[in-house]
């Protein structure tokens, strides 16, 4: 009996173990609204993306390789099986996963990771099923040709719109004038059928000097993209270098200046990158960040949970450490920021809203927070 009694103890001990459970909500105080912040799970590697498939699952990719499931109604995370291999040196790695609206229909869940090509590191985008703990119907949709020596500037995030295309983001792969070599994928935006095929109507198709994929192009590494269902608009953010983080509101066909134009300075000295600010041509951003926060994700808050935050656009922080709050007007201009938590010191990764309008993230530490009225 005593034996009995022993065994069922420690089966209870182990269940709590596999469990993360939330810690403590913390208030926290901002210009709009009151909020209270929690941790609801720890231990886990570099959670690069984020993404609710139900209200009480989410998905979680590891830069390193694996892919993780978190029961947030029992805190416990789960391996998934059946994850790429995965080119994971310097800034590559396994990044962003995304599902569409018809998700509950289709099954599809879409990533972007890193492929090793001879050598080299090229960014894909991809999808697969999740059956029973496992990714299947394995499908590589678009292998970039985005190859270079470098181990930075791989992106990348994914979106959808409305009419169901998808949308992603490359960088430029630490190779300057690939922002402006329609003949690689490097420094770009791309729209595609959610099959991975080329729309017609994408800007460049009957331009022989650039490749199908392109939506836009110039760009340094767009790590954030957010579409904005209620006015049709296509937001991303991305790294500048030494100052010269942007936001831009992407439009078909259009060149965002990387490296002709910047706000940002060279690394090794005081002098600006390329020839200005501005050139004709070329776009402007919608709000520029010097000094550099290092931005990583991209969230249009829906308003669901905090009215006051509807329509905003938040951003997690690597270098600066705090999650970014741009207030945006009906013209998409930039009328106000807030930088939020950077008590906490985290590198905040990814960050996605669920179905309540809570606002979930990730940080480089391994953990995911949730923020609730």
């Amino acid at each position: 009996m005593l034996f009995k009694q022993f065994k069922l103890v420690f089966i209870v001990i182990n269940l709590l173990l596999l469990a993360t459970p939330v810690s403590a909500a913390t208030l926290v105080k901002s210009k709009a609204v009151n909020f209270k912040l929690e941790t609801v799970a720890t231990g886990l590697g570099i959670p690069w993306g984020i993404v609710f498939l139900t209200d009480n699952d989410l998905l979680i990719t590891e830069k390193e390789g694996q892919v993780k499931h978190l029961n947030l109604e029992s805190g416990r995370i789960t391996t998934i099986k059946g994850a790429p291999r995965v080119f994971a040196e310097g800034q590559a790695g396994l990044l962003d996963v995304a599902i569409n609206s018809d998700y509950a229909d289709t099954g599809w869940i879409y990533f972007t990771y890193v492929k090793n090509q001879s050598g080299e590191g090229v960014t894909v985008l991809a999808r697969a099923k999740l059956r029973e703990q496992q990714l299947t119907d394995w499908q590589d949709l678009l292998v970039t040709q985005s190859a270079s020596d470098t181990g930075r500037h791989f992106g990348s995030r994914i979106a959808f719109d409305k009419q169901g295309y998808v949308y992603f983001t490359v960088g430029d792969r630490g190779v300057r004038p690939n922002g402006q070599d329609l003949s690689n994928h490097a420094g770009t935006v791309m729209r595609l059928h959610t099959d991975g095929r080329v729309p017609e109507d994408n800007p460049f198709v009957k331009r022989k000097d650039a490749l199908n994929e392109i939506w836009s192009y110039g760009h340094r590494n767009p790590q954030g993209i957010s579409y904005d269902a209620k006015h049709d608009r296509l937001w991303i953010i991305e790294h500048g270098p030494r100052g010269g983080d942007e936001i831009n509101l992407v439009s078909p066909g259009k060149n965002y200046g990387w490296p002709v134009i910047s706000y940002g300075k060279e690394y090794w000295g005081p002098l600006a990158v390329g020839e200005g600010t501005h050139r004709e041509g070329m776009e402007q951003p919608v709000k520029e960040y010097t000094p550099s926060i290092a931005p990583a994700s991209l969230l249009l808050y829906s308003g669901k949970a905090f009215e006051p935050w509807r329509g905003n656009l938040f951003s997690g922080a690597l270098k600066l450490r705090h999650l970014n709050r741009v207030v945006l007007s009906e013209k998409a201009t930039a009328i106000d920021e807030e930088r939020l938590l950077g008590d906490l010191n985290e590198r905040i990764r990814a960050i996605t809203e669920d179905s309540k309008g809570w606002i979930y993230f990730s940080t480089d530490s391994g953990k995911i927070y949730r923020i609730k009225p």
